[in-house]
């Protein structure tokens, strides 16, 4: 359904400040006669501040999803409102990120105003907000057209919580979203296939298309980050646009280095270096000849996982790269040894998504989906 100008009423609450937090989000028609959607989660450990502006982003993510031109923003947070407005300066560390997103979201549509507005008047939002702190599960909701406010809403569809709660991990998670590139010749001959740069064939680039769109349903993503190598390129192209976001890279998550075996298959690199394959299978510290061990790619991953983490504190965000990047991010996320790189299957444009705490702590929610394809 496609409505030019909405309403939305967010809020968010900490219960400590830092405390248990969660957010809620209420996009409205014009008039405030209809409820056009509902968004609420909870957030784990964060403060007051983190909460609101994540409502305020599911608020804005939610207008757009119903086509909005025109938003008419309402909290009551004078700290976003003013912030929004450009009239108060951003200095927090934990703000800057996601009033950045706030501000990107809102850049897609025509306009966009931000009203204070008293508590007693936000009712709605500070409803789901407190049953976001109460546990109860994640909503993403919409209602269909012509229903007003008194008729009984659709079931809400579920989602995951920001913290998988038996874990102990504190704070609001940076959730990675890894998408591993779609087919390459390379990949169809089963051929190493690492710094090269071959392009995507026709099913990739159709592969593309199918995880950009449900990336695009699922929605609530802060930025694509990428790595610079062609097929990576090329996958996250499509994500990026159907989720209306620009896409960054970083030179850290490009695939291994395999040297003198890049273009080979397993056969022709073991009758090649049958001594030194046979090795490097077993022994991460081996490096393919003038390549890089699995040991440099972990070294490498684990900078990438902390500047992501630092840069993007608290959101989703879509990660598009390669086999051994996600294998190494979901070994970090599990804390375990290395015979996960041997074991573990990634199909091409698979999903996996791996969380990373503030206070250290990480889980992985998902691994290897492709049911998108």
């Amino acid at each position: 359904m496609s409505s030019d100008r909405v309403v939305v009423e967010a809020d968010g609450g900490s219960r400590g400040n830092p405390g248990p937090a969660g957010y809620g989000a209420v996009v409205f028609d014009a008039g405030r006669s209809r409820v056009l959607a509902e968004r609420r989660e909870f957030l784990g450990v964060a403060t007051n501040n983190v909460a609101e502006y994540r409502g305020l982003i599911a608020g804005l993510t939610a207008a757009r999803e119903l086509g909005a031109h025109e938003v008419d923003v309402r909290m009551d947070s004078k700290l976003v409102v003013e912030q929004m407005s450009g009239r108060w300066k951003i200095k927090h560390p934990d703000m800057i990120p996601l009033a950045q997103r706030a501000q990107e979201l809102a850049g897609g549509f025509a306009r966009v105003t931000y009203t204070w507005i008293p508590r007693a008047e936000n009712s709605d939002a500070d409803r789901l907000a407190n049953q976001a702190m109460d546990g109860e599960d994640a909503i993403t909701s919409g209602v269909a057209p012509g229903a007003d406010r008194t008729e009984p809403q659709p079931e809400p569809q579920q989602a995951a919580t920001a913290s998988p709660g038996w874990t102990g991990a504190m704070g609001a998670p940076t959730r990675m979203l890894l998408l591993r590139h779609g087919q390459t010749e390379l990949s169809v001959e089963r051929r190493y296939s690492g710094h090269g740069n071959p392009p995507l064939t026709a099913l990739g680039r159709a592969q593309a298309r199918s995880s950009a769109q449900r990336l695009a349903d699922k929605g609530a993503i802060a930025a694509v980050v990428s790595s610079p190598l062609g097929r990576a390129r090329e996958t996250a192209a499509a994500a990026a646009e159907a989720l209306g976001l620009p896409v960054t890279f970083h030179d850290g998550l490009i695939e291994t280095d395999f040297g003198k075996w890049e273009g080979l298959t397993f056969g022709e690199a073991q009758l090649r270096d049958p001594d030194l394959h046979s090795r490097w299978l077993s022994d991460t510290s081996v490096r393919p000849p003038e390549g890089e061990s699995f040991d440099e790619v972990r070294t490498r991953i684990q900078a990438v996982r902390d500047d992501l983490t630092a840069s993007y504190a608290g959101t989703n965000i879509l990660v598009v790269t390669h086999v051994t990047p996600i294998k190494t991010l979901l070994q970090l996320a599990l804390d375990v040894g290395p015979s996960l790189l041997f074991r573990l299957h990634l199909d091409l444009a698979s999903l996996s998504v791996a969380e990373f705490y503030p206070d250290g702590g990480s889980s992985v929610r998902l691994v290897n989906d492709t049911s998108h394809l």
